[in-house]
């Protein structure tokens, strides 16, 4: 599997989409790219979705597979730095679904932080850091329904990474 695997859904960014994504961010977890499959779930959380997608029922929004893969991969393989990362899209973030994605981004931030508190932020990069409660917040008015929740009770769950 290669990236090609998106070119087939040419500018359809939805189920079929989304569950790409998903596949093709599993294959390079387990190539060792993590730094890769980390971008596939970004891509995923990207996808234009209703909520009441087939796909959805077994594969939710994958705040959990970040935050595991965040939690489990080990230090010598190549993440990049998904903070910094997250920081910067969620700040950047343009159309479409301009503020779904933008709360994506900053929920996924808030997880990264939560396990890999190690990984610095951009100094130089000044913009607000929202709080988890404004980020629940726009996930409540923009996201999938339940989404929230679920991004919620993950990251009162989830705890910081312990060394491999």
């Amino acid at each position: 599997m290669d990236w090609r695997a998106f070119h087939g859904h040419g500018t359809d960014r939805g189920e079929a989409f989304y569950g790409t994504a998903l596949e093709y961010g599993q294959f390079l977890w387990i190539e060792g790219k993590v730094a890769r499959a980390i971008l596939c779930l970004d891509r995923a959380m990207g996808a234009d979705l209703r909520g009441d997608e087939a796909v959805l029922a077994s594969w939710p929004m994958p705040y959990a597979a970040l935050a595991w893969v965040l939690a489990h991969t080990p230090d010598a393989v190549f993440t990049g730095n998904p903070r910094v990362h997250f920081q910067h899209f969620a700040d950047r973030m343009n159309a479409p679904r301009r503020a779904q994605r933008q709360a994506r981004a900053w929920a996924c931030w808030a997880l990264t932080r939560r396990v890999r508190p190690d990984l610095p932020g951009d100094p130089r990069h000044h913009v607000e850091e929202p709080s988890s409660a404004r980020i629940l917040t726009a996930l409540e008015q923009h996201g999938l329904a339940g989404e929230a929740a679920q991004w919620q009770q993950l990251l009162q769950g989830c705890s910081e990474r312990r060394a491999p």
